[in-house]
């Protein structure tokens, strides 16, 4: 016999199995859910996630002494994992240490998550930053070993007493910055303190940055110089006390060696508003100096003077028609170019030593090209004006040809080089383009394996000036007189000078 369903749930037993049939599905549902909470992932393809890819102890210490910060680690899965190692990639050499567990550490193994739960670890490092021996970034990784894979998250603490400018902004597509002198502001950089540059320093538009003598400015890996567009940058170093970018890495074996940062990156800006880069030292990065005009053409110039340029993976100076005025300016062991003059432009060089004697890698480009051209979407050439002249100078090198040119038709385009000495394979007879030239003599340089690029006693490049040239330069880069008798290249021979450059 059916019964109706109003009359099957009036039976007072029924009503009383409904919660015991509910509380036994309940409980099921935990239980199973809890098997499964504790059933261990074992996927090589699962990933743990952090509440940040990178821990920086941003303090910076004058004294001994100590801090701490704390990451998450989540489980995001909803089965049980195990850590089989969680390290210190450097261990016990490292200056950081950390605790998982209560237990302080550089290495703690099986670190179980439970499904959707996390764990924190914190993180602790202590500097004296008075210690000679310590380099400006103290760096390393929290490893994470699981189901056969490795993850890490980067630790950066400050390791000496200097004033570190650290990149708070992260857009897509654009390296890591930080607006050092905004728009309308005058920002001043002084020698007081060593400046440690972690990620870029943007001059924004319209705003500027004079940098003092003597100051002192290390950037860490990919980390660079911005000027935009009408941003101004004003260097004014003296000879004794040169301003210098270079790397952050301090050790012997870094001294000389390239690509430790970016580059100096220069843009273009309104007439009257010139960046002035006198008396520096550029070394040891990709490129030292990039101008180029951007969003428009330049209407103002970048003018370098008594500026050295030394130890780059790429090149020395690398610019899209831009406007440089240079003089006593050695550019030197560039594993691309000295000079890449490109996509027209004006420039105008005296008293200037070129020097590539790269010796990394085997170098086919010249150590100065010039081009009058930009190439289109379609790849094909967009001829632009292009003028160069360079005097009572020096390009040389281990290559054959050192000077190359790459000029297309439909551009008023000139270059002359006035009493130079120059290696190159190419015919230099022709006066419209050069004007008493020393072709493929060696200068004689005092020490090219430690980077001296005075002239020694011998050097043909002495007396072979223009002093009509020279007299817009009248001293050399150390501040020698020229006299009425100027040799060629940044430096000026004196008798008796020492065989240690200073």
């Amino acid at each position: 016999m059916k019964i109706p369903l109003k009359i099957f749930f009036k039976n007072n037993r029924f009503k009383a199995a409904v919660p015991t049939v509910f509380f036994f599905f309940l409980a099921g549902m935990l239980f199973f859910s809890a098997c499964k909470k504790d059933i261990l992932n074992t996927s090589p393809d699962f990933k743990l996630t952090f509440s940040n890819d990178s821990i920086i102890f941003d303090t910076v210490f004058t004294s001994l002494g100590s801090a701490t910060h704390r990451l998450m680690v989540y489980n995001p899965g909803t089965s049980k994992v195990k850590i089989s190692d969680i390290r210190l990639e450097k261990g016990n050499a490292s200056d950081f240490r950390i605790n998982v567990d209560g237990v302080a550490t550089y290495d703690k193994q099986d670190v179980e998550i439970r499904g959707g739960d996390s764990i924190f670890i914190f993180a602790r490092v202590t500097i004296d930053p008075n210690n000679a021996a310590n380099p400006f970034v103290v760096e390393d990784r929290l490893l994470f070993n699981i189901n056969g894979n490795q993850q890490s998250v980067k630790l950066v603490a400050w390791g000496k007493n200097a004033r570190y400018i650290l990149a708070d902004h992260h857009a897509p597509g654009f390296p890591s910055y930080i607006i050092v002198a905004d728009s309308l502001e005058n920002v001043q950089w002084t020698n007081k303190k060593p400046i440690v540059i972690y990620g870029y320093a943007v001059i924004n538009s319209y705003g500027s940055l004079n940098i003092a003598a003597g100051t002192k400015i290390y950037f860490h890996k990919s980390s660079g110089l911005w000027v935009y567009a009408n941003g101004k940058l004003t260097v004014s170093g003296t000879r004794e006390h040169p301003v210098v970018f270079q790397g952050d890495r301090l050790e012997t074996d870094y001294a000389e060696l390239p690509g430790q940062w970016d580059r100096i990156w220069i843009m273009e800006g309104p007439a009257g508003s010139d960046n002035v880069i006198k008396n520096a030292v550029i070394k040891n990065g990709f490129i030292g100096i990039q101008a180029e005009s951007f969003f428009k053409k330049n209407q103002n110039k970048l003018s370098l003077e008594n500026v050295i340029i030394e130890n780059m993976n790429g090149a020395g100076i690398l610019s899209r028609d831009y406007t440089i005025d240079g003089q006593n300016l050695v550019v030197a062991n560039c594993g691309g170019y000295c000079l890449a003059l490109t996509g027209g432009g004006n420039y105008h060089f005296i008293q200037s030593t070129l020097a590539n004697y790269w010796p990394y890698s085997i170098r086919n480009n010249p150590a100065v090209i010039l081009t009058n051209f930009l190439k289109d979407t379609n790849n094909q050439p967009v001829p632009l004006p292009m003028h160069f002249t360079l005097g009572n100078s020096i390009i040389y090198g281990y290559n054959d040809n050192e000077f190359g040119t790459g000029m297309v038709a439909g551009a008023d385009s000139s270059y002359y080089l006035d009493h130079c000495l120059v290696k190159s394979r190419l015919k230099m007879d022709n006066t419209a383009y050069f004007n008493q030239i020393l072709k493929n003599e060696d200068p004689k340089f005092m020490d090219i394996e430690k980077q001296d690029y005075r002239i020694d006693t011998l050097s043909p490049a002495i007396g072979r000036g223009d002093p009509a040239i020279s007299v817009s330069a009248p001293f050399d880069l150390l501040g020698n007189p020229r006299g009425q008798v100027p040799d060629l290249g940044a430096y000026q021979f004196v008798p008796g000078q020492s065989k240690k450059l200073k």
